[in-house]
This record gives structure tokens, C-alpha cells and sequence, in this order.
């Protein structure tokens, strides 16, 4: 195994040990807002533990997709990370095309976890299954436009084959962001409007809320206990380091040169995202449901106007 091929799994293996520890700096963050203390820096962890610690209840009327879904989102979610590069080092797995893979995954996770809501017949987790399909049918488009918009960006006939994440992320230089315009602001703010979405935050969603009316993760997983909500719960912390990672790719396009320094520089960052993360859910107000749609559309929107304004080719 090379260097290179070293420091990737050792990014992996720093976000799968990490990726909790960034819920718990946005939960501090937010309990710093409110004038508390907060709650112990390895909560997450302890939670998890207890999670795994006990035994899991199934209904009579679920099915083998039901005790699936935590599994194979996690799996999924997981995969993932393998093609998500960091600390200006490429991904595990890298390949033409890889970030068109990337978000099918996530998909996949998703489309298992409503799945397994709509296995249990509770009326309660069908609504909250309707509610994140649409919400993730507005998201992926602003994703996926943002990545276009980039590999047009980046594109220099001389350097052929921009069509990876690990590709995408090794041309993101501070040149390039300085001569890109208002291309990657407009990609960065849809990028932060889909990580807040899709990973159940405030203003789209609570992941702390009981309210099952006006909740949309948290309700399809009302019926998942033990280690299955483990693995859930592990997934969700998951795709924050994920969408985080591709915010730090595109706004600290910084590198020494040094895979450790680099290393630090972009697990630094991860933590600034979660406390940003932390203050949006504590300065912003929950959106309105019908109010959700409408952001995220916006999104897609900033993401399109992106690829539209940029005339292409790497500068």
C-alpha cells in the first residue's frame, strides 16, 4: 500500500471514530447560546453504547425490511465515505463518475429507512416517510448541480477526466476560488441549505423533537429501538461529516503539503461547520413545513444559476 493509499484509510477511519464527536460540538454550541453548560463531550458516544447494550423490539407486523433498513443505510452511508476525499488527500475509492455513485448511496440509505417506516403500517411514520422522499427529490437536484457546476469550473482539456470527487477536490485550489466568481459561493450556500436538510437540522427539521406532527426523520424511526436505533443514530452523524466534508473540499481548498498537517487543518474545519451548524439551530427559528419545499427549491436554484453562470474551463 502506498503513502497516498495509507492517509485515505486513515481518514476513514478518523471520520468513522469522529463523526459523533461533531453532533456533540453542535449540541454544545447550541447549550453555549442558551447560557448552559451543556452536555459531556462523549455523549454521543455513551448513547450509542447504551443503544448497542440492549435488545431490539419488532413488531408482528414488520417484516425483514423493516430489521434491514438501519443495516443497509448504514452500509450504504459507509460506502460512501470510502469516495469522499479529505485533507487534500484522495478518496479510498476513486473513478470517473464516482460522485453520481455517491449520491445514489445516499439514496439507497434513504430509500431503505422509508421503507422500513412504511413496513411497520403506522400512519404516523408514513407521514413523516412522504415527507422526507419529497423533501430529498428537492435536495439531490441541488447536489448534483453543484457538482456539475464545479466540473465545468475545473474543466481544462489539458487535465482530462474531472469527473471525480478526489479529481474535483485536488483542482480546488485558492486560485481557482479566488477566480471563480460568485460560482462557488452560489454552490456553497446550496450545499449548506442540503446539509442542513438532509441531515434532519434546524430550520428544515428537530432532530430533538417529540412532536410527531411536525417531525420528519424522528418519526419514521419511532419503532426502531436497540441497535438498530444505533445504527441510525450512527448513520445520521455519518452524513453530517459527509456533507461537511464536502463543504471543507470546496471552502478550505487549503494544503501544506504535509499529509498530518493537512490532516489537522481539515478536521479543524469539520469542527467549524459543526459549530456553524450549532449556531444556525440556535439563532433560526424551525421553518413552517410548507415553508421546507420552498428553501429547498432555492437551492436548487442558487446550484443551477451556478452552472449557467460559469462559462467553463479552469483559470
Amino acid at each position: 500500500m502506498t503513502i497516498g493509499g495509507a492517509v485515505s484509510f486513515a481518514h476513514v477511519a478518523l471520520a468513522l471514530v469522529l463523526a459523533p464527536f461533531l453532533l456533540s460540538v453542535i449540541n454544545r454550541t447550541k447549550a453555549a447560546y442558551a447560557g448552559r453548560r451543556g452536555q459531556p463531550w462523549l455523549q454521543p458516544y455513551y448513547d450509542l453504547g447504551r443503544l448497542l447494550r440492549k435488545g431490539a423490539v419488532y413488531s408482528r407486523t414488520t417484516t425483514w425490511v423493516f430489521r434491514a433498513g438501519p443495516i443497509v443505510g448504514l452500509a450504504a452511508v459507509g460506502t460512501a465515505l470510502l469516495m469522499l476525499p479529505f485533507g487534500r488527500a484522495p478518496a479510498v475509492i476513486s473513478f470517473q463518475g464516482d460522485f453520481i455513485l455517491f449520491v445514489y448511496l445516499l439514496g439507497t440509505a434513504r430509500l431503505f429507512l422509508v421503507l422500513a417506516a412504511l413496513d411497520t403500517g403506522s400512519a404516523f411514520e408514513g407521514m413523516g416517510a412522504n415527507r422526507e422522499v419529497l423533501y430529498s427529490a428537492l435536495a439531490e437536484p441541488a447536489v448534483m448541480l453543484g457538482l456539475a457546476a464545479l466540473a465545468k469550473r475545473l474543466a481544462d482539456p489539458a487535465v482530462p477526466g474531472l469527473l471525480s470527487l478526489s479529481a474535483l477536490h485536488a483542482a480546488m485550489t485558492a486560485d481557482v476560488w479566488a477566480a471563480a466568481g460568485l460560482v462557488v459561493p452560489l454552490v456553497a450556500v446550496a450545499w449548506w441549505v442540503v446539509l442542513l436538510a438532509e441531515t434532519s437540522r434546524i430550520p428544515v427539521d428537530d432532530p430533538t423533537t417529540h412532536l410527531e406532527l411536525t417531525m420528519i426523520h424522528e418519526v419514521m424511526v419511532l419503532d426502531h429501538s436497540g441497535p438498530d436505533f444505533a445504527y441510525i443514530t450512527y448513520t445520521a452523524a455519518l452524513k453530517v461529516w459527509l456533507f461537511g466534508g464536502l463543504l471543507v473540499g470546496l471552502l478550505f481548498p487549503l494544503g501544506v503539503g504535509v499529509p498530518g498537517l493537512d490532516t489537522l487543518i481539515g478536521v479543524a474545519a469539520m469542527l467549524g461547520v459543526a459549530v456553524a451548524v450549532g449556531v444556525v439551530e440556535a439563532t433560526i427559528a424551525r421553518l413552517q413545513l410548507p415553508r421546507v419545499p420552498q428553501l429547498l427549491v432555492g437551492a436548487t436554484a442558487l446550484a443551477a444559476l451556478a452552472f449557467v453562470l460559469d462559462q467553463g474551463g479552469a483559470r
